[in-house]
Parts: structure tokens; C-alpha cells; sequence
């Protein structure tokens, strides 16, 4: 009898959201490619959890050099199906383990995927072997989400995401205060029956990716509300965050 994945395994998101994740996705890549690229120049490029290609194939298509990591076969054989994904080497592993050789001139981890590792520390892990394989003059650019806990009422949220004549999508969530966790089900009812699709996030405040990053040796070198830079303050709800090998890393 096979092993199911579980929220903590590394593989559990793509072992449920392979399947559907590009159905009914409206985010546009070209921001992030656009940032990305301005910051790669030239050099080799790494993304983590590479997903099924959103950012990697485009950016590749600019001449990039991109290589992967996903924990999740699934969603890697997907992105190598696309037009141009199978000439983009992804390693199958646990990012916060990044079993890749450097130097890499960026590296790079987008829509919030640094919360599907399940705790602090793993999470840390992950920034150490981010500054293993980064470049002394290179950048790591993370896209995070900045949790609003006034949407949260006794720490539980429903929300209707799509209502149709032939079908309901509901997303229900749990979240835990004390451990910086999110549980989350998206649920689809249609003609099909009833579908689930988990996810379990561990959340970190701007502050908390900042110490994690200095530990490791990385400075926050620049931090934006979004991809087009705007500024971020108080009120954002996500954050673009460009780390850099600290002073002592660098070469010189």
C-alpha cells in the first residue's frame, strides 16, 4: 500500500494540486519575469519549487539559464509537457534541502511557496542552503504574502470563491495563531460530485524572513509591496524581498 503524503512531507502540495493547479489561474508571470530577469544578468538561475513552469518557462525564454527544484514529480512532469519545459533541469526534492551545485546569480521563490515547508526551522535551513549555492555578488528574491488577521474571525474563515448555476467553490480556513499556521481546503462542488484540495501553510512575518536571511549570512538589500517596486509599508498585504550575501561574503 503506497504512502500518502501528509501535510508536513514535502511533496504533499503537488501531490494534490498537480492535477488542477493550472485550471482557472489568471496570474500574469510578466512582472515577476521582468524583475527576475533585470536582477539574473546573464548568470545561471535557480527556482525553487518550480511548480508547473509559471515564471521558469518565461523566463527561460528570455536565454536564461533556469534550473529547478520541486518536491513534487507531478508537477514537474507538467512543466516538462509545456513547450520548452522539458530544456529546464529541475531537481525532485525538498527545497529547503536544495541538492543543486552553484555558483547561481539568482535564485528565486515565488507566491508564497516558502510557507508550504511546515516549520521555522526547516524554513531557515532553507535560507543556509540558499547562501551556500548564491553567488557572492548574486541576489535571492523571495514573493510572500503578509498575513491579515482581522479576516479571521475565532481564527476561521469561509469565503466563496466562484458561484454558478452547475457549480460552488468554497475556500474554508483554520488559523493557528500560536504556531503561524495556516490549514486550508478549497472545495469544489459541480457536476462531478465534491473535490477537496488541502493546504497547509507555516506563515513568517517580514521581520522573522529577515533574521532567518542574517543567519545565513544574507542582508535585506531591497523590499517592495509588489513586482512593480511599489513601496511597502504598513498596509501591504504581500512583499517582494531581494536578500544579498552580507559584506563579510562578498568577494574582496
Amino acid at each position: 500500500m503506497s504512502r500518502v503524503a501528509t501535510f508536513d512531507d514535502p511533496e504533499f502540495f503537488g501531490e494534490h494540486w498537480a492535477e488542477i493547479y493550472d485550471e482557472g489561474r489568471d496570474l500574469d508571470p510578466t512582472p515577476a519575469v521582468e524583475f527576475l530577469a533585470g536582477l539574473a544578468e546573464g548568470g545561471r538561475v535557480l527556482e525553487l519549487a518550480t511548480g508547473t513552469g509559471r515564471v521558469a518557462l518565461p523566463l527561460a525564454a528570455r536565454g536564461i539559464a533556469v534550473e529547478g527544484i520541486e518536491a513534487s514529480e507531478a508537477m514537474a512532469a507538467r512543466m516538462s509537457a509545456k513547450p520548452g519545459g522539458d530544456a529546464i533541469p529541475v531537481a525532485i526534492g525538498d527545497m529547503a534541502d536544495v541538492q543543486v551545485k552553484g555558483p547561481f546569480r539568482l535564485v528565486y521563490l515565488v507566491y508564497s511557496t516558502l510557507y508550504n515547508l511546515p516549520n521555522a526551522e526547516r524554513q531557515a535551513e532553507c535560507f543556509r542552503n540558499v547562501a551556500r549555492v548564491l553567488d557572492p555578488d548574486g541576489a535571492f528574491v523571495l514573493e510572500c504574502f503578509v498575513l491579515q488577521p482581522a479576516r479571521y474571525d475565532r481564527g476561521q474563515r469561509v469565503e466563496a470563491l466562484s458561484v454558478t448555476e452547475s457549480s460552488v467553490v468554497l475556500e474554508v480556513s483554520r488559523h493557528d495563531a500560536a504556531a503561524q499556521r495556516l490549514f486550508k481546503q478549497h472545495l469544489v462542488f459541480d457536476g462531478g460530485g465534491f473535490r477537496g484540495f488541502p493546504v497547509a501553510l507555516r506563515y513568517c512575518w517580514p521581520s522573522e524572513l529577515d533574521l532567518m536571511a542574517r543567519q545565513a549570512g544574507l542582508e535585506l538589500a531591497e523590499r517592495y509591496a509588489g513586482w512593480d517596486r511599489s513601496p511597502f509599508g504598513s498596509e501591504s498585504e504581500s512583499h517582494i524581498s531581494v536578500y544579498r550575501p552580507g559584506r563579510t561574503t562578498r568577494r574582496g
